[in-house]
């Protein structure tokens, strides 16, 4: 989890081979309307956000009944985080990718190709809440030390959530 940027999709399908489980990148469970919205520098409210989260949530109690994986997402406010795992009915570990603005600033603009411009950054920053209870990792270090350091903080998680 974490603002546009971080490198959420590119940890994740890494964590996943790791894990040897499936990855899924949550913007592919937005409606239509949001990526519209988000495209045209518009950002999303909570009313926006909530039918994407109850279909990650569902998405992620389909990965628990088929043995896990990683679902990458914003998960920006501790009330969607919330949601996630109380509409999943499972517990849920998350990954909080934690970096300064002017980097991932950085980041957003060398990117191509998505439809989450980088003006819209500031709204992310605005909304997100740090989470307190995750695995908190900071980006600026290699993808590879990035995913070691998230397997050696998971294999200490009381949820036995991180397996090798």
């Amino acid at each position: 989890m974490g603002v546009s940027g971080c490198g959420k999709t590119s940890i994740g399908k890494l964590l996943a081979e790791k894990l040897d489980v499936p990855f899924y990148d949550g913007d592919d469970f937005h409606p239509a309307s949001n990526v519209e919205k988000m495209r045209s520098g518009e950002p999303l409210n909570d009313q926006d956000r909530y039918p994407w989260l109850v279909a990650l949530a569902s998405q992620i109690s389909k990965m628990n009944k088929q043995g896990g994986g990683v679902l990458a997402c914003s998960a920006l406010k501790q009330t969607y985080r919330e949601i996630l795992e109380e509409a999943a009915g499972a517990k849920v570990a998350f990954v909080y990718l934690k970096g300064g603005r002017e980097l991932i600033a950085e980041r957003l603009s060398d990117r191509e190709g998505h439809y989450m411009p980088a003006e819209l950054l500031d709204s992310q920053f605005k909304d997100l809440e740090e989470p307190e209870d995750s695995v908190t990792v900071l980006i600026n270090q290699t993808p590879e030390e990035i995913v070691e350091e998230i397997m050696s903080k998971l294999k200490d998680e009381p949820s036995g959530l991180g397996r090798s």
